[in-house]
C-alpha cells in the first residue's frame, strides 16, 4: 500500500512533528509514503516526493489542513479515483473533518478493509468564447461567476437543458454541488443538501429581484450561463482555487462530471453531527 500526503504550508513546528509521527506509524506498518515536494523537508526528509499530480500508484491521499487545502489536493488528484482522508488542522474543516487523533483509527480501518467510503459528485465546467473553450475544470464544491470590486450588478442569462430559466441581475451566481451547499452557496442563502445527493444548485449572490431564489436541479441537467453585461472585471472562480476572466458574450457550461471524489469518513460520526458541531445547526 502507498499513501500520499498533502500538507498545508506554513504550519507550526508542532503540526510538522505530529505529521512526522504519523509517517513513522506508517513506516512501522510497511506502508510506502510519498509527500508533496514543497513540504517534504519540513516533515520528513527521508520520504519519497512528488510534485504536482498525485502519483497514480497511490492507494490513499491524506490531506492535512483546512477545506482550502483539501480542494487543492482534489486538483492534484485530478481524474484519478484515489480515496481521500481529510485531517483538520485548519479552521472550520467541513471537508477535512477527521481529527489528528482519529487519523490512526481511520488508517487502521483502511489497512484492514473496514473503512467507510463516500462518493461525492463533481461538476465539469467549461468557459466558451464563441465556439472555443478557453478554460475547463472539474470542481467538487462550486463554480462562482462574480464581479470585481466595482459595485455594479451583472446580468447573467441562464438556461437549463437549452430552456431559458431567467436572467439573474445580481452580484453573481454560484453553481454548486451538494458538497458545496454548505460553503459559499449557504452563505448566500442557498439550501443545505445532503452531500451524497447528486444535484446542481444555482444560488444568486445578492439578486436585485427578490423572487430570484435558489433552485435545485437534477444532476443530469446542463446549465449554461451567458454574461450579458459589458464589464471588464467579471471572473469565474473554480473551487476558490483558480479563476478565469469573462467578457460580454462569454458562456459557461456546467454539467455533472464523469469523475467523483471518494472520501474516507470517520466511523463514529455522521453528517448531521458535523452540521451541529461545525455550524451549530438547529441551535437557538
Amino acid at each position: 500500500m502507498k499513501i500520499a500526503l498533502v500538507v498545508k504550508s506554513k504550519k507550526s513546528a508542532e503540526i510538522y512533528r505530529e505529521i512526522g509521527r504519523y509517517t513513522e506509524y506508517l513506516s512501522e506498518r510497511r506502508i510506502d509514503v510519498a509527500i508533496e515536494q514543497s513540504m517534504g523537508d519540513a516533515v520528513a526528509p527521508r520520504l519519497g516526493r512528488f510534485k504536482g499530480r498525485i502519483p497514480a500508484d497511490a492507494d490513499v491521499v491524506v490531506v492535512f489542513g483546512g477545506d482550502g487545502t483539501f480542494l487543492w489536493a482534489i486538483r492534484l488528484i485530478d481524474d484519478q479515483d484515489i480515496p481521500v482522508i481529510g485531517v483538520n488542522i485548519g479552521g472550520l474543516g467541513f471537508l477535512t473533518e477527521i481529527t489528528m487523533d482519529e487519523l490512526y483509527t481511520v488508517t487502521d480501518l483502511v489497512i484492514s478493509g473496514g473503512a467507510v467510503y463516500e462518493k461525492r459528485m463533481r461538476l465539469g465546467v467549461q468557459v466558451l468564447e464563441g465556439e472555443s473553450v478557453s478554460a475547463s475544470y472539474s470542481v467538487l464544491n462550486d463554480a462562482v461567476v462574480s464581479k470585481g470590486t466595482i459595485a455594479r450588478m451583472i446580468a447573467l442569462r441562464t438556461s437549463v437543458d437549452r430552456n431559458y430559466l431567467t436572467t439573474y441581475k445580481a452580484d453573481g451566481l454560484i453553481i454548486s454541488t451538494s458538497t458545496g451547499s454548505t460553503a459559499y452557496s449557504m452563505a448566500s442563502g442557498g439550501p443545505i443538501v445532503y452531500p451524497t445527493t447528486d444535484v446542481i444548485i444555482l444560488t444568486p449572490i445578492s439578486p436585485h429581484t427578490l423572487t430570484n431564489r435558489p433552485i435545485v436541479l437534477s444532476s443530469g441537467a446542463v446549465v449554461e450561463v451567458e454574461l450579458e453585461t459589458d464589464e471588464k472585471d467579471v471572473v469565474i472562480t473554480f473551487d476558490g482555487q483558480l479563476s478565469s476572466s469573462l467578457r460580454k458574450g462569454s458562456r459557461v457550461v456546467i454539467s455533472k462530471s464523469a469523475h467523483y471524489t471518494t472520501m474516507i469518513k470517520p466511523p463514529l460520526r455522521n453528517y448531521f453531527e458535523v452540521l451541529r458541531q461545525k455550524l451549530k445547526w438547529g441551535e437557538r
